[in-house]
């Protein structure tokens, strides 16, 4: 889908379908919503009459202009109060939009920015065109690459035009509409190696595709394999790796869009392309979903690929520590002793907890950076599913200004966090009497104590761990949030990035 910016009358646009919102039970319509009522003899008051459209959040509405403006359908999107509306509500309107319009198989689409901040004028233009960009972009993804019957017959929607009354908004809705646009291919880019089969995304795989990502956008990739990770002392990793025939990688992202010598930020992502649990097994049922264990590693590439198309002003770095977790001949055994990159033995309590393992190296290595912060992003615990249910991010981490800085850029994209505990008494329970720690505690405080266990591996820098697995797979299509691999928290981190940049 094309995003195009024009000068002109909305009204006047030849489009399949022209979108205006409206405010639940607001006494006044946009100006564009009440040209429209007038040309249409009051169609949208017998609408909102009708009380089956009021305007709540994520309501769609389809009235067919019967040719009296050129679009061939006017299509009415609930925003919510009108003292709520901001990026999300605009965001949501806008998928719930797209996904009917393409249903319907229209291929043309536009609207104007002044009918989402018409009367609170608490969206500047530039802010609800990244958010139009990103909730249609968002919302018309579909991974069927492996669909050959579906594809055939797809229907795609071919242009979204925002069509604004001047050129000094249009310039304005331009520069948000790119930023919109980036992030959300980036976002996709995510889902898109999120939802490949573990088959066709092999450690190997997800290394390739992470150099072509970094050869077209300026990126610096190196790919360790084996005897290099051998090299550094990852046994942790290794331990991890030991029992599949794909052998690991080591991916290492570096972008340098900040002053040079200066301090970069470090990103690490939990690359498990498949996870078996092991020798450890998982139950079978839902194990099929456990492609989606690398979810961290594919938005860390997609950050990377959104803070070099956006010019963010930091250097960056990115590290995946990729591997399968499978149950081979040669694969580590509950009790055995695996010696991190750090020189701390590690008990081995489950296979099945081997994120972390993976992770220790990765974090160990990052210190080697020296860098302003670290932040690591994981679908790690399957307890802060429980914990949290799907709609947070559990957030853990050292230092409370990042965490604050963490939090606010969550709000803003709407992919939230809710912070958990990082007391020293969690580490009780992952100590062990023949090493330094065990990689497992137990059910009890799950999230807390594998956050303790790679809090040891960071030295004293700065530091925030993301744990997302309560909210990486989605079995019920949301309004810009389809079914499969959902690549959230990329958002929130390319959010991250934007604003420290700013502050720094």
């Amino acid at each position: 889908m094309k995003f195009k910016v024009k000068v002109g009358d909305v009204l006047s646009e030849p489009v399949d379908a022209l979108i205006v919102g409206i405010c639940e039970k607001s006494r006044e319509l946009s100006p564009i919503a009440q040209e429209i009522n007038r040309l249409l003899g009051g169609v949208i008051d017998r609408v909102l009459k009708r009380k089956g459209f009021t305007g709540k959040s994520e309501q769609v509405e389809v009235i067919n202009s019967g040719g009296v403006i050129p679009a061939a359908y006017i299509f009415l999107c609930g925003l919510g109060k009108e003292e709520k509306i901001g990026p999300e509500q605009i965001r949501q309107a806008i998928g719930k939009v797209s996904l009917r319009a393409r249903d319907m198989g229209l291929k043309t689409l536009a609207t104007t920015t002044s009918v989402y901040s018409y009367k609170s004028g608490g969206n500047s233009s530039d802010e609800v065109a990244r958010a139009i960009a990103e909730g249609a972009g968002l919302a018309v993804y579909k991974f069927s690459k492996y669909k050959v019957k579906e594809n055939n017959n797809a229907k795609y929607i071919d242009e979204f035009r925002l069509v604004e009354d001047s050129r000094i908004k249009a310039a304005e809705v331009e520069k948000g509409l790119s930023t919109g646009r980036i992030i959300s291919e980036s976002v996709n880019f995510a889902r898109d190696l999120i939802n490949h089969p573990a088959n066709d995304m092999t450690p190997a795989i997800l290394a390739d595709t992470a150099k072509k990502m970094a050869k077209g956008n300026r990126i610096k990739c190196t790919i360790l394999s084996t005897p290099g990770i051998k090299q550094l002392g990852m046994g942790a990793f290794l331990g991890v790796a030991k029992g599949s025939q794909e052998p690991p990688k080591f991916i290492i992202l570096e972008y340098k869009g900040g002053k040079r010598g200066e301090k970069p930020i470090v990103i690490v992502g939990k690359s498990i392309t498949f996870d078996s649990g092991g020798i450890s097994l998982k139950p079978a049922e839902g194990m099929g979903r456990m492609k989606y264990d690398m979810s961290g590693g594919a938005i860390t590439v997609a950050v990377l690929r959104a803070a070099s198309m956006l010019h963010i002003p930091l250097n960056i770095v990115g590290l995946l520590p990729a591997t399968e977790n499978m149950p081979g001949g040669t694969a580590s055994r509950p009790g055995d002793i695996l010696r991190s990159m750090s020189g701390r033995t590690i008990e081995i309590i489950s296979t099945d907890a081997e994120g972390r393992l993976a992770l220790a190296d990765a974090l160990f290595y990052a210190t080697r950076y020296k860098p302003k912060c670290i932040l690591d992003i994981a679908t790690l615990t399957g307890a802060c599913a429980i914990a949290l249910g799907n709609h947070a991010i559990g957030m853990l981490g050292n230092d409370k200004g990042l965490k604050e800085r963490m939090a606010k850029a969550a709000e803003y994209v709407w992919e939230r966090v809710w912070e958990m505990p990082l007391w020293d008494d969690y580490f009780e329970q992952i100590k062990s009497p023949v090493a330094d720690m065990k990689n497992s505690g137990g059910r009890e405080g799950g999230v807390m104590t594998a956050a303790i266990f790679l809090s040891k591996f960071i030295e004293d820098y700065p530091w925030v761990h993301l744990d997302i697995a309560s909210v990486e797979w989605n079995d019920k299509e949301r309004p810009y949030i389809p079914v499969g691999g959902t690549a959230i928290g990329a958002r929130l981190l390319i959010q991250f990035l934007m604003d420290f940049s700013k502050r720094d």
